[in-house]
């Protein structure tokens, strides 16, 4: 059966993760691939993925997913600190404001990824809780979406955000594996959900019934590429056009069209980043 003709997009990929100023981790990955990548995004677009959120971690890959945004079409970037990076930045001026000038470049249209992740605690979450305020607040002030990583951290993350105005931040809980009664607090303040391959995985009957009951009008699709590749793939390096087959999965499992899923999760992506 032919595919219908939407348009995908991966709204959190590393494809820009190659070379010296990458994380040395997602780079090795990409380099048991044994692709460049233009052939990653051919090997997408083939699959109708034909844009790409470029997701930074510290200030290098960071500045490595601006280049990478700017230098290939259909992609852009976000400019992030990692909760486990905070530690080498919290006491860094020059590095902060390195940071900031990147939002003024072309196709910056996120901040992220941030937030706080107390499961590994790389940073101490007092180094974790002030690089995400200060991500908070260049959010804020230059109107850009937010994209969270939050694990482990939600009873400390929410009165953060919550202190700031309601409506005044946007953005999505990326990689979203939590409860529904979490479902619940993030949608009523207005986040979007990010969804990847672990749905695909997941055994837990109530993480499977969390999934079904993100709303439509909230979902994103992710791969995390390099990172978290979706079954019946397992063992592979993830790839951006393994978002057809998340796609797949979670239009069986909520028993919608994959059509109606599929063009839901890429306008709200667009709205969400402005692209």
């Amino acid at each position: 059966m032919q595919r219908n003709m939407t348009k995908l997009i991966d709204s959190h990929c590393h494809i820009h993760s190659f070379g010296p100023n990458s994380e040395d981790q997602t780079a090795s990955k990409w380099a048991k691939l044994g692709l460049d990548p233009k052939e990653i995004i051919r090997r997408a677009e083939a699959s109708k993925v034909m844009e790409f959120i470029c997701v930074g971690t510290d200030l290098a890959d960071s500045a490595a997913a601006v280049s990478f945004a700017q230098a290939n079409e259909g992609c852009y970037a976000a400019v992030g600190i990692h909760p486990h990076e905070a530690k080498r930045y919290i006491n860094d001026p020059k590095a902060q404001a390195e940071f900031s000038e990147l939002l003024k470049q072309p196709k910056v249209v996120a901040i992220g990824e941030c937030g706080l992740d107390y499961y590994y605690q790389h940073s101490d979450p007092l180094e974790q809780e002030a690089i995400l305020k200060f991500q908070l607040d260049l959010a804020h002030k230059n109107n850009l979406a937010l994209i969270f990583h939050v694990r482990e951290a939600f009873s400390d993350f929410w009165p953060i955000f919550d202190s700031y105005s309601k409506g005044t931040l946007r953005g999505v809980l990326h990689s979203f594996t939590d409860t529904k009664e979490t479902l619940t607090a993030a949608i009523d303040r207005g986040l979007y959900i990010g969804v990847n391959g672990i749905a695909t995985f997941a055994k837990d009957p109530a993480q499977k019934e969390m999934f079904k009951a993100i709303s439509l009008d909230r979902l994103l699709l992710e791969t995390d590429a390099p990172y978290l590749t979706p079954a019946p793939y397992r063992g592979n390096i993830n790839e951006p056009k393994y978002i057809v087959r998340i796609a797949e999965f979670l239009a069986e499992l909520r028993q919608v069209k994959l059509e109606t899923l599929e063009r839901a999760a890429t306008d709200n992506t667009k709205l969400l980043f402005g692209i």
